[in-house]
């Protein structure tokens, strides 16, 4: 069980600024695509350059043109790059090709997706690495949360890992532990705390005592 790091509301300075603060405690750094829509996909290679130990992922939520968005993150320094589950299966097929041929990884966001089931199902052949249930900012303001999403994704994937993103926080994390995702991702519940090291620290922590128990 890996612990991601989500950057949304940052500038390149700001985003190594709070890396350095939690570098020890998480596993992949992401940059989320407000990031990479203002500061461009160099924003990839100046935080990969920062921190090389890290993995870095690109929230590029690609929908189309799937292999040449994966090439030009692969190029930039891009560990794992993102596709949208609504893209055509042509597309998601293009974006696993050529994450393979790279040596990188795809994440597929389940983001507005409405039969979870039949989807991950789908992506789950289609050679998905990550599948993510993904309550985003709109959704999680009405007080909806993604447990029960992973649930169903989990039942039906038999190769791609699981991951979850949207509102967790410390106070959640128990519940997101017991579903078991291979990767638990965190953006504000870090960020926007006063000390982000003791922050990441305990979450960290739960997490590795769950794989443990």
């Amino acid at each position: 069980m890996k612990l991601q790091l989500a950057l949304d509301l940052v500038d390149i300075p700001q985003a190594i600024e709070i890396i350095k603060e939690v570098e020890e405690y998480i596993d992949i750094i992401e940059l989320g695509t407000p990031v990479i829509n203002k500061e461009g996909l160099k924003a990839v290679s100046e935080i990969k350059a920062a921190f090389p130990n890290l993995e870095v992922l690109a929230d590029m939520k690609i929908m189309d043109a799937a292999a040449y968005e994966v090439s030009n993150a692969s190029a930039a320094g891009a560990d794992i790059i993102t596709i949208l589950a609504q893209a055509e299966d042509s597309s998601i097929k293009g974006a696993v090709e050529e994450a393979k041929k790279q040596g990188k990884k795809i994440l597929v966001d389940m983001i507005a997706v409405k039969d979870i089931k039949t989807r991950a199902a789908e992506l789950d052949l289609l050679g998905a690495d990550y599948i993510c249930v993904h309550t985003g900012y709109d959704l999680q303001a009405e007080g909806k949360d993604s447990f029960e999403d992973l649930r169903t994704i989990k039942s039906v994937v038999k190769n791609a890992r699981t991951a979850i993103a949207g509102g967790i926080k410390l106070e959640t994390l128990p519940e997101v532990i017991k579903a078991r995702p291979d990767l638990i991702i965190v953006g504000g519940g870090i960020t926007s705390k006063e000390d982000k090291n003791a922050e990441a620290a305990k979450i960290q922590k739960l997490i590795k005592e769950s794989v443990t128990a």
